[in-house]
């Protein structure tokens, strides 16, 4: 009913290995979003709204990452947030592979 939103906390439920290698991912959006020689030779296979997706996720996080940070929040705190977010992201990502895979089937 007002101005703010809560989306709630990365729960402690699910593969405790995957959500400690999404908050260690996490880290990495502190950095701007670039996509160099690595990264680019990495994507140059994946489909182009794959890598859409990956780069909007890039700038979302990161953005999100620097505007907690000036809100003061805890290092800890804004790298959760950021992991919730990626999870979404992955299952984004995920959705559309799929996609294209039963798409590929069909034809």
């Amino acid at each position: 009913s007002g101005v703010s939103r809560h989306q709630g906390r990365i729960t402690k439920a699910g593969n405790a290995h995957i959500r400690r290698v999404l908050v260690e991912s996490a880290w990495g959006y502190r950095y701007s979003p670039a996509i160099k020689k690595t990264m680019r030779e990495r994507i140059s296979g994946l489909p182009p709204k794959v890598q859409a997706i990956a780069w909007a996720a890039q700038q979302r996080l990161h953005k999100k990452y620097k505007a907690m940070m000036r809100m003061g929040k805890h290092k800890g705190t804004i790298v959760t947030a950021i992991a919730r977010e990626l999870a979404g992201f992955v299952w984004v990502i995920a959705m559309e592979i799929e996609k294209i895979q039963q798409s590929e089937k069909a034809a």
